[in-house]
């Protein structure tokens, strides 16, 4: 007995060949739930996802608290401003996150990609972040492109983020190669009598009484190393 030929749905089949291709393969590889979503910027080169802290792998942003100096030598806030940059980059979109590391501090260290694009290198490429050769080589040719035209923190003058941690750690104010830019030769200031910021004409000044003087720490109230705000 002959059995009826079942008639196959054409567009059912083309359905079905789509599906199957956009399927992982059986490899036993799996897509982290916890690295992909919506993602809270915490700095320059920190987001969270799902409760869980993500490192850009192979960048290095400034830090919160840090401060570089632009081309006419003000300082400015570059440490806030990485992770605002970083956030508006990503805006609403998803981020997903391909892990290749876990730092020391138990954080998962990622390449992250919104919309395609690879965020790590972004930040490089746009001046807010630098490429971190101890761990990566693969954002030097993005932070020589944004060195050459001078974007982001490569405006001016600042301190490498690890270093700028290095000194933190070990109790200076200041660190060195910012005391350099802070030579202050033929100025007449002294540690007597003692000022306060109100008394203070200029971030310069305050950075001196901070270096200089037994009482400069009195003008750094939240101890970032950055005395007078106000001014600062």
């Amino acid at each position: 007995m002959s059995h009826p030929k079942r008639l196959v749905n054409p567009a059912l089949a083309a359905i079905t060949l789509v599906l199957a291709g956009a399927l992982p393969a059986c490899s036993g590889e799996t897509v982290d739930p916890d690295l992909q979503g919506v993602a809270s910027v915490i700095d320059g080169d920190t987001i969270e996802i799902h409760g869980t802290r993500i490192r850009l792998n192979g960048i290095d942003a400034p830090e919160s608290g840090q401060r570089c100096q632009n081309a006419r030598g003000t300082a400015w806030r570059c440490g806030q401003q990485a992770a605002l940059a970083l956030s508006d980059r990503i805006g609403r979109r998803q981020v997903n996150c391909q892990q290749t590391d876990t730092d020391r501090y138990g954080r998962v260290v990622a390449d992250c990609f919104a919309g395609g694009e690879n965020l790590n290198r972004w930040m490089v490429r746009e001046g807010w972040a630098v490429a971190y050769r101890q761990y990566s080589t693969a954002y030097i040719a993005a932070e020589d492109d944004a060195r050459t035209g001078q974007r982001g923190i490569w405006q001016g003058r600042f301190d490498m983020p690890w270093d700028w941690r290095a000194e933190r750690r070990s109790g200076q104010n200041v660190a060195p190669t910012m005391q350099r830019l802070y030579e202050f030769a033929g100025q007449n200031w002294s540690c007597g009598p003692r000022r306060t910021c109100s008394q203070i004409g200029s971030c310069d000044e305050a950075r001196w009484y901070l270096q200089n003087c037994p009482w400069g720490g009195k003008l750094d109230r939240d101890n970032d190393g950055i005395p007078c705000e106000s001014i600062c």
